[in-house]
């Protein structure tokens, strides 16, 4: 039933398996997570009065794309896993870069980078 996830109706979804149901929600709340990383930018860039892309942003996108990721890969959608599983190493070369930057923010001005 799992090539046919992606193509379910609502009715069809509610009377989905236990197991199906259970990777929907997988899906689901790794879209939430994708998506909650635009409202903590928002967050945080109208707490600043300037744009800002902290730390969570990253942590979120990274984190989210690996939970799309393990669905994409259960549903056997080749495009979203070509998409989630590239965009991961963009998220963790960015956190490398925050926290080499970081470090050295802290040492020369005793402070930590942007988070939320």
């Amino acid at each position: 039933m799992h090539e046919l996830l992606a193509h379910l109706t609502f009715e069809q979804l509610w009377n989905a398996s236990g197991g199906e149901k259970a990777w929907l929600a997988i899906g689901f709340g790794g879209q939430l997570l994708f998506t909650a990383r635009f409202v903590v930018q928002w967050i945080v860039s109208e707490r600043k009065k300037r744009s800002v892309i902290p730390i969570a942003f990253w942590y979120l996108s990274l984190v989210g794309s690996l939970v799309v990721l393990s669905y994409a890969i259960h549903i056997r959608n080749p495009v979203f896993i070509l998409g989630f599983s590239l965009n991961s190493v963009v998220y963790i070369r960015n956190l490398r870069l925050i926290y080499r930057s970081g470090a050295a923010v802290a040492k020369n001005e005793g402070m930590r980078g942007e988070g939320f």
